[in-house]
């Protein structure tokens, strides 16, 4: 066993969350209906106030060099775990311990201000992350060129697009010295080239022994960096263990046949996703053709964004992905919300379980991206012999033609043919 440099212990953590305030009359005229219940939630009520568990006896430990993944649904207490863990905040009970120097990247561009350049950001921003003016200066020309800023550097960052801004702040932040370091949900900036940049810099952190705990939504970057994962559901720790597994049974948990967006964010989002399911039945067959209807809204006028679905097996890798811009059609870019339906022919996909995800996004920066946003099942074609199942995730329909190997000229007629056989 390595040496261990995270421990947690039996974290809780409970906030106290406002209620509405109730009147006087209200008040009096309940109490005089129920009494005995009036005076046991007396003091709940003077207060106004109700408890959340965001955390519930959460333990683990972490070694060294570890690359520790956290996902579970939105409200799950991924973010509030990242903040104990990186002492920000203080668990109600139980305890964490961390060994070395731990930096957090939590929240990419706090402390950025609009008014000033790259440059003048760069210096403030790692101020804030605890970074010296010499660590800055040594790393200014590093932390740059990651960010692929170098044009605009001394640009005001209020005319950077989202993707840049987000691209410098992670980078001032990923050059950070830590032993431990605890990123939340921002491997989502930037395009799939700064991307690859951040993964290679995880990894090469990792190989220097240094340990991350980062959390995400996309099961695709969680096999593809962590080394461990965990899952987290209303604030316990359901599964802990290798990434495959663990993202298995998040999809498990994660079955719903429709997705509903909790909150707007003020970027193009979709609302809602949903299956249409033929017949009036819930029950999908390898012969129907999927419905995907998918509602997106776009807070101003944003021209140039495409829409995109991939449909995933069980354990999250993603079987194919189609979008707007491969079908040739051009959004509308007017401040509106849109309906949009996506079908996918019958007879593609063989008999299973399956997951949906969706995704928005423009020139290589994404606005929003939900994995899974929903999951159906597909039931194998009715009378389906035992041995004529098909294997693999998709049917893909074979011309087939035989002929007799004893007619080198293929003169003869083929005795047989069929389309999309069964292997």
């Amino acid at each position: 066993m390595g040496r261990i440099v995270v421990r947690a212990r039996s974290l809780s953590k409970r906030y106290t969350i406002a209620r509405r305030h109730e009147t006087l009359a209200g008040a009096l005229l309940a109490a005089a209906a129920q009494p005995a219940k009036a005076l046991r939630g007396w003091r709940s009520r003077r207060s106004g106030r109700d408890d959340l568990l965001a955390l519930d006896d959460v333990s683990f430990a972490i070694e060294a060099g570890e690359i520790v993944g956290v996902i579970g649904r939105n409200g799950a207490g991924k973010s509030t775990l990242l903040k104990i863990l990186s002492r920000i905040t203080r668990p109600t009970s139980g305890y964490v311990e961390v060994t070395g120097r731990a930096g957090a990247i939590l929240d990419v561009g706090t402390g950025f201000h609009d008014d000033l350049t790259g440059r003048d950001n760069t210096y403030l921003n790692g101020a804030i992350l605890g970074m010296r003016k010499a660590d800055i200066d040594r790393r200014f020309d590093e932390i740059v060129a990651f960010a692929g800023v170098e044009r605009f550097i001394d640009t005001p960052v209020k005319f950077y697009s989202s993707g840049m801004y987000m691209r410098l702040a992670f980078s001032v932040a990923a050059h950070l010295d830590a032993d431990v370091l605890m990123i939340d949900e921002v491997l989502a900036a930037g395009d799939r080239a700064f991307q690859a940049r951040c993964f290679g810099r995880i990894d090469a952190a990792a190989r220097d022994g240094r340990t991350v705990v980062f959390v995400t939504h996309n099961t695709t970057v969680l096999e593809r960096l962590a080394t461990r994962a965990m899952l987290l559901d209303g604030g316990r720790l359901t599964a802990l263990g290798g990434p495959r597994a663990v993202t298995a049974e998040y999809f498990a948990a994660e079955s719903a046949d429709r997705y509903v967006a909790s909150r707007r964010t003020g970027l193009p989002q979709f609302l809602s996703a949903a299956l249409a399911h033929p017949r009036g039945s819930r029950t999908l067959r390898t012969s129907d053709a999927l419905h995907f209807r998918l509602i997106y809204a776009l807070p101003i006028r944003w021209p140039g964004l495409t829409i995109g679905i991939s449909v995933l097996a069980p354990d999250g890798t993603t079987i194919f992905s189609a979008n707007s811009a491969d079908a040739g059609l051009a959004l509308p870019g007017r401040q509106l919300e849109y309906e949009a339906t996506v079908t996918v022919p019958p007879n593609t996909l063989v008999g299973g379980e399956y997951g949906l995800a969706i995704r928005i996004w423009d020139r290589g920066d994404t606005y929003d991206f939900q994995e899974p946003a929903l999951s159906f099942s597909v039931e194998a074609r009715p009378g389906e012999r035992p041995d004529d199942r098909r294997v693999g995730l998709v049917h893909v329909p074979c011309a087939w033609r035989v002929m007799p190997s004893s007619d080198p000229g293929g003169e003869l007629e083929p005795f047989g043919a069929s389309v999309g056989g069964a292997a």
